[in-house]
């Protein structure tokens, strides 16, 4: 634990990060898409249809769309079908023909989708339009079995897939390329990843070197709107060089996290403690049960019993006692910690204490 914790808290140099890694161009983004479908060509593991009658239902819509009409009073028994939800990404500037991979699972009670087929099912946007058409066979990472007496076993998840390039992009997304985030005509949008001033201002300082005075402006800790060439080439010319200056990123508010499940705790390099003393020790109780058996005299007529013992210890380790100066850094800390030899729950313990006494100068997020 305290390796782990001095290798990834303590500080590092500064250095500097390509724009393109600290933001994103203001209307480039993803789009999601969902859709309905059915899979058929299953091995017996698909839906079981008497408590699935939405997929029945899709069934007969598709084959009446195909020129079958299968009677009212007729109820198909159906083992290879499986109706599935779809969904997928519609990445920035796709366009009509272009493939995108899509995941598929299943809605109803099926096994596996093991060795199914997608058949075409439109996926829409959160417009309700169309914007692309999936189809193809899926590769499933899951495996199951199931027995006669309804015993099972499974691997991953069988009933879920992945259709790699198979869906067809149909309608393209209107391109807002530099428009969100309120920038004025003229103006394209730099959104930071994470909310910070220094590094929205330095983040300006940076393209003003490279284009000018009055080149860029910070509307917010995470909105820098930059002035761009209108004609769209010279645009995207601009946009290559802009995107790869490079801009020294402000740092980290201090935060010290703790995993409450896992009892990992990861500290920030940026992280101090004002001047406290902590005591360490803790008492460990050992309850051991232990069977007898109390055996009678001879010829005295008793019966060999067994007699249950117990054993209870404790051991109470010696307290100790460390402090921390004014000012102490993460490794100071880490380093103060082994030395006593502190478990992992132990550090949880005394971060709390510290942020409890005022003495922890950092955010406690506990996760």
């Amino acid at each position: 634990m305290a390796v782990l914790l001095l290798t990834f808290g303590v500080a590092a140099p500064a250095f500097a990060d390509r724009i393109k890694d600290l933001a994103q161009v203001g209307g480039v983004r993803d789009n999601p898409l969902i859709g309905y479908g059915l899979v058929v060509g299953l091995d017996g593991s698909g839906d079981r249809t008497s408590q699935t009658p939405f997929t029945v239902q899709s069934l007969r819509s598709m084959l009446e769309q195909l020129g079958t009409t299968i009677p009212e009073n007729v109820n198909p028994q159906l083992k290879n079908v499986a109706a599935v939800a779809i969904h997928a990404q519609l990445p920035p500037f796709a366009k009509p023909g272009q493939p995108i991979d899509v995941t598929v699972s299943s809605l109803g009670n099926a096994v596996s989708l093991r060795g199914g087929s997608l058949l075409m099912a439109p996926l829409r946007g959160a417009d309700g339009l169309v914007y692309a058409i999936a189809q193809g066979n899926l590769v499933v990472g899951g495996f199951g079995a199931q027995g006669n007496d309804g015993s099972r076993v499974s691997v991953n998840v069988p009933s879920s897939g992945r259709i790699p390039n198979g869906a067809i992009v149909e309608r393209a997304v209107p391109d807002g390329f530099g428009s969100a985030g309120g920038a004025a005509p003229g103006e394209l949008t730099l959104n930071l990843h994470e909310a910070d001033f220094t590094t929205a201002a330095n983040m300006v300082a940076a393209i003003e070197r490279s284009f000018g005075v009055g080149a860029a402006r910070a509307l917010d800790a995470v909105t820098v709107a930059v002035a761009a060439p209108s004609d769209p080439g010279a645009r995207i010319n601009f946009m290559a060089r802009l995107e790869n200056l490079d801009v020294t990123a402000g740092t980290s508010a201090a935060k010290v996290i703790i995993n409450s499940r896992t009892g990992t705790v990861v500290m920030g390099a940026e992280v101090k403690v004002l001047p406290a003393a902590i005591s360490h020790g803790s008492l460990t109780v050992t309850i051991r049960e232990d069977v007898g058996v109390s055996q009678p005299a001879p010829f005295s007529q008793g019966q060999t019993v067994a007699v249950p013992q117990s054993t209870v210890s404790a051991v109470q380790e010696d307290g100790r006692m460390f402090l921390f100066d004014g000012g102490t850094t993460l490794e100071q800390i880490v380093r103060a910690v082994n030395d006593v030899g502190a478990a992992p729950g132990d550090l949880v313990a005394i971060l709390e204490a510290l942020k409890q006494a005022g003495a922890l100068r950092a955010e406690l997020e506990v996760i």
